[in-house]
């Protein structure tokens, strides 16, 4: 049976979000402009993204019985999504603080995985039927690394293609790259995963060679600004960033674009282009408020390539 759609693995939390000029000091109170309550967590809004970018989607994860577990499932079926998530009865949903600094979109970022880091080896195997048949598999570092791992490894062994995201970044053990038929770090994250400062493209390619060294298939590293860059064996290549108007919020950014990414590759696009697909995805992400609801639709994202 041919493989189709996209597995994720990755956690629900639930995002509130403050805006203001900057971050209070400790002891310090300041008065905001700006608060939204809306869905959040890195799997869960690649899940959204990859969804509405033409994506099917089986999201893998754990929520609370509680308020923000029955948003996250109430919007896995609005967005059509195949939602392998349990209700944790001793564990409250996830969570985040996102602060917003106004004027620039510039954001920090503070998660608590909650029931969604309880998730083990056994959700994994309860999975794998979704995971096994899918076309793409992919996960980051908000859940239990070692879970990460037995997912990325069950994926990789039954010849699905595999996207780790590195995020938030933390040291890992060289053996996890082997898996990683792309690995999307963030400009922050590579540094820290590599060693290499990066300032530019130039910088990105030498952490990018860092990885393949160390057993990813390609280094596929965002870089805010100045777009991304897909590096690997194939050749390096420098993708733009697509403007589709004022930058107001980049927290959902790299979320928009791994799951623009993924969508595209799990419909069999070529590695450049599906990499196009996800900067285009974030080029809209950035110009609205919040993470998973700031992730753009298939057709948006159409239309602003063609632009």
């Amino acid at each position: 049976m041919a493989k189709s759609g996209v597995a994720i693995l990755g956690i629900y939390a639930a995002d509130l979000a403050f805006s203001a000029p900057r971050q209070p000091a400790i002891g310090e109170t300041l008065i905001g402009s700006k608060f939204g309550l809306g869905p959040g967590g890195k799997g869960s809004n690649q899940a959204v993204a990859t969804a509405r970018a033409g994506g099917k989607v089986t999201f893998i994860s754990r929520v609370g019985k509680d308020a923000f577990g029955d948003i996250a499932l109430n919007m896995y079926a609005k967005e059509g999504i195949n939602a392998l998530v349990p209700r944790d009865e001793n564990h409250a949903s996830g969570a985040a603080y996102i602060f917003v600094q106004e004027g620039t979109g510039a954001n920090a970022i503070i998660v608590v995985p909650g029931a969604a880091g309880q998730i083990s080896n056994a959700d994994i195997d309860a999975a794998r039927e979704a995971i096994t048949s899918s076309a793409v598999f992919m996960t980051q570092l908000e859940t239990p690394v070692a879970v990460g791992h037995y997912a990325l490894k069950m994926a990789k062994e039954a010849g699905v293609t595999t996207i780790f995201n590195p995020a938030p970044a933390m040291p890992l053990d060289d053996s996890i790259y082997a898996l990683c038929d792309y690995a999307t770090p963030n400009e922050t994250e590579a540094t820290m995963l590599t060693g290499v400062e990066i300032t530019g493209v130039d910088s990105a390619r030498k952490a990018g060679d860092v990885l393949l060294k160390k057993g990813v298939g390609t280094a596929l590293i965002t870089l805010g600004g100045q777009g991304a860059l897909l590096h690997g064996k194939a050749g390096s290549f420098h993708i733009p960033i697509y403007s589709a108007g004022k930058v107001v919020d980049t927290a959902g950014a790299g979320d928009a674009f791994n799951g623009g990414f993924a969508a595209a590759l799990s419909k069999g696009m070529a590695p450049e282009d599906a990499a196009r697909f996800g900067s285009a995805a974030a080029g809209i992400s950035v110009t609205r408020y919040g993470t998973a609801p700031s992730t753009p639709h298939l057709h948006e994202i159409e239309a602003l390539l063609k632009k």
